[in-house]
């Protein structure tokens, strides 16, 4: 799959390392030209830098309150295709709640702003960046739920998830992408806590 990565920070650059992995195309876009141009060489050959989006999943690799503007920018771009969000919109000064609406979540949010026939899934928002690039934690593989409202949607993701080796787990309708963003919240809040250095994973066993 052809896989268009908005934001060439960390984040960026670990859900890149899996797409990579995977044999994907991989192309990234961001507001800085030089640090697209930076992750995609130091990512290897076949992964480029584009102005344009032109990947069938795009995957919104940027901070909560740069996706409203990087939607409007690209809104042509993204019509039709596979969007994920992974935000998670946290009050950074104090790691104790979210910023989005009552009742909402990034990932819903994302989806009213995107053109018709789009289709968000929240993914990857319970992973860290350290943790993707390595492809595993402590020997365990990487575990990525999922939410979403289309079942095709979510099976691109899932493809675009198995391809680097992770185990994508689907979590149910677009709507959970509120509790999702409030385990990204927990794992995020108790790092100091467990000394991690954001190397950890969650692990589902059933």
């Amino acid at each position: 799959m052809r896989i268009t990565i908005i934001g060439a920070g960390n984040m960026g650059r670990g859900i890149g390392t899996r797409a990579v992995a995977g044999g994907n195309e991989v192309e990234f876009v961001d507001r800085n030209p030089e640090d697209a141009q930076d992750l995609a060489d130091e990512l290897g050959a076949g992964v480029t830098a584009s102005h344009a989006v032109n990947g069938e999943i795009v995957v919104l690799a940027l901070p909560y309150e740069q996706i409203a503007a990087a939607i409007e920018e690209h809104k042509d771009g993204l019509r039709g295709k596979v969007v994920i969000d992974i935000t998670n919109p946290l009050d950074w000064s104090s790691l104790d709640r979210v910023v989005t609406p009552e009742g909402s979540s990034s990932g819903e949010e994302t989806a009213r702003l995107v053109p018709g026939g789009t289709a968000v899934v929240k993914a990857f928002n319970t992973t860290f960046a350290r943790t993707l690039v390595s492809g595993e934690v402590a020997g365990e593989t990487l575990e990525v739920l999922m939410a979403g409202d289309s079942a095709e949607a979510k099976s691109k993701v899932a493809s675009l998830v198995e391809s680097g080796g992770m185990r994508p787990i689907d979590v149910g309708p677009l709507e959970r992408a509120r509790m999702l963003e409030q385990v990204g919240l927990f794992h995020i809040a108790i790092q100091e806590q467990i000394g991690s250095g954001f190397g950890s994973a969650l692990k589902l066993h059933w």
